[in-house]
């Protein structure tokens, strides 16, 4: 057995776990493990600007790709508190991230030491596990269980917080003996599938409901291919947009009272049934329960037992890894449908498809300043089909999943449930790190972009490019339209006549010169005629230079983008297309 400080072993349990790269910042209480990062060699760190940061950096790696876990380091106190945000929004959609905090003496834990707080009392709420290690010799087991929890069940974050003499303590450990854990990943039955089948075969209008769920368990495939065999129309949630492209014949549209299509909410309307898998029937997804379930049954599939009848009661409930009952489900439906025993559902297809293609809203407005609705068309245009999109909340994130298409799985990063302002610009580092080759541009508004605006630096300083379109209409526009509802409007305006650049009028921050400042390049563009131009132009600068390249777009202050109270109270403050239909298409199977 080799002996080593207990840090250098939970080094080597990070490198056995597969982790190859740390997001964080160091700090006295945590200079230990950065001493054994260094030694170690073989996994690399990117130095963050703010601990939240660090904390969204690990959150866009974990996204970015299959398998992969995001880890953020930061030193005792006020790092562990930056963290929450971070730990928040990837507890409220699964995604497992690790972080780790420094802490002060064991023995001074209780004494109000400098920068010592009950980090794990804070992160409980929202990690799956979170703990100060008071014995050395359970520093490298810790982190194995860390690793094993993440992974297991429904995926979620952990925090481990280590007092520094703890970190320095010698113990006994072989790295070479050391084994990662088997996951545990809940399975549905044949009796369970078979079950849900045949309540599929009993309905006359039945969709299927995509959740994130699927995107964690890989299994986009396999989604697409038990939809292709049943023949059966395809509603992906905001948080699994992607798994299905949006070109296939069997994707329905999304639903929801903000990002939705017209045709998404009208195929669920008509619909009477719906399988859910991998989803969690969020609020903004559902609107009221009595509505969004009226005259339709429901079977719902999800890996978390306490999931199943949250928000409502479904009429089946199966507890399942989504991967693991897609593979059950294409299995019986294969033997069904070589049996003559599945309904033909063509037709329902077919009128699905019809209002896809022609349940439309208007976005070719040439106006000055831009409609943000043209920002998204030309994004279409501009990025093609291979682009990964990285947004986080606000008009600009509702529109551009309005507008904006994706077809593949994972390029569509977005956090869900806890929207936290400033998540865009770490979240799409982050996913540079986990992929440099893939094309990424982040979506957002000017508050989301100046809350953790000095990342951009870390994206100078490790060469992480990407396009950031920032579509700034100086205003909190969610805020603001939301507030239309108490006549008001009250603290949400970001404009000012900034006296060092006159030429941007009452748009107040000078983003191109703070990009430029932070080591980026930067264009701005006010005509929509020059945006194809400008996105041509960050893509030169992006290749030639490798930093962030930031795209400003001057919007019109005032847009209402569509939006309601129930999915079938959706206002349109906008020209909506109605296009007429031409022979509905077959469905491919």
């Amino acid at each position: 057995m080799a002996r080593m400080m207990a840090i250098e072993a939970a080094v080597h349990v990070l490198e056995k776990e597969g982790v190859s790269v740390c997001f964080g910042v160091p700090g006295a209480a945590i200079n230990p493990f950065y001493a054994a990062l260094q030694r170690n060699g073989r996994i690399g760190h990117v130095l963050a600007r703010h601990v939240e940061g660090a904390s969204h950096m690990a959150e866009g790696y974990t996204r970015a790709k299959a398998g992969n876990i995001g880890v953020c380091i930061g030193t005792s106190g006020p790092a562990g508190t930056d963290m929450i945000t971070g730990l928040y929004s990837a507890s409220a959609d699964s995604i497992p991230i690790l972080c780790i905090t420094g802490q002060a003496p064991r023995a001074r834990l209780h004494k109000e030491d400098f920068q010592a707080v009950d980090i794990p009392s804070i992160a409980k709420p929202v990690a799956k596990w979170a703990v100060t290690i008071l014995e050395p010799g359970q520093v490298p087991y810790a982190f194995q269980q860390a690793f094993h929890l993440m992974r297991s069940g429904r995926p979620g974050p952990v925090l481990l917080d280590l007092p520094i003499d703890v970190q320095m303590a010698e113990i006994e450990f072989d790295p070479d003996a050391y084994e990662p854990l088997p996951t545990y990943k809940p399975a549905a039955t044949r009796a369970q599938v078979e079950k849900a089948l045949a309540m599929l075969n009993a309905a006359e209008r039945p969709l299927l409901v995509a959740g994130g769920g699927i995107i964690n368990a890989d299994a986009s495939d396999r989604l697409v291919e038990f939809a292709e065999v049943v023949g059966l129309p395809v509603i992906p949630t905001l948080m699994a947009w992607g798994a299905i492209p949006d070109d296939h014949p069997l994707m329905a549209g999304m639903v929801g009272l903000q990002t939705a299509h017209r045709y998404g909410n009208a195929a669920m309307l008509a619909s009477d049934f719906v399988l859910g898998i991998g989803n969690r029937w969020a609020n903004r997804h559902t609107g009221s329960v009595d509505v969004y379930t009226k005259g339709r049954k429901f079977v719902h599939v999800d890996i978390e037992p306490t999931q199943i009848g949250r928000v409502f009661a479904p009429d089946l409930g199966i507890v399942s890894d989504a991967g693991a009952a897609l593979d059950l489900f294409i299995e019986v439906a294969k033997e069904w449908k070589a049996a003559g025993k599945l309904r033909d559902w063509s037709e329902w297809v077919k009128t699905c498809q019809v209002r896809k293609r022609s349940m439309l809203r208007k976005s070719d407005f040439a106006n000055v300043p831009i409609k943000p609705q043209r920002v998204y068309q030309e994004m279409n245009s501009a990025f093609g089909e291979d682009v990964c999109y990285v947004s986080t909340i606000g008009l600009s994130q509702i529109a551009g999943a309005q507008f904006l298409h994706v077809y593949k799985p994972r390029h569509w990063i977005n956090c869900g449930q806890a929207g936290p302002l400033g998540w865009t610009l770490p979240a799409a580092l982050g996913v540079r790190v986990a992929d440099p080759k893939r094309k990424i541009v982040a979506l957002s508004g000017d508050y989301d972009f100046q809350f953790l605006i000095e990342e951009l630096a870390v994206g100078a300083q490790f060469k992480l490019p990407y396009i950031h379109v920032l579509v700034n209409n100086s205003y909190l526009g969610l805020i603001r339209q939301a507030q239309r509802a108490f006549q008001m409007d009250f603290q949400v305006q970001l404009s000012f006549e900034n006296i060092n650049a006159p030429e941007i009028g009452v748009y107040g921050v000078d983003h191109v010169a703070v990009a430029e400042g932070l080591g980026c390049k930067a264009i701005r563009v006010t005509d929509p005629d020059n945006l194809q131009s400008a996105f041509a132009q960050a893509q030169q600068w992006m290749d030639e230079f490798q930093v962030p390249v930031v795209v400003e777009v001057i919007l019109e202050r005032v847009t209402n983008i569509a939006m309601g109270t129930e999915i079938n109270n959706i206002t349109e403050f906008e020209d909506v297309l109605d296009v007429p239909a031409d022979e509905p298409e077959l469905v491919r199977v």
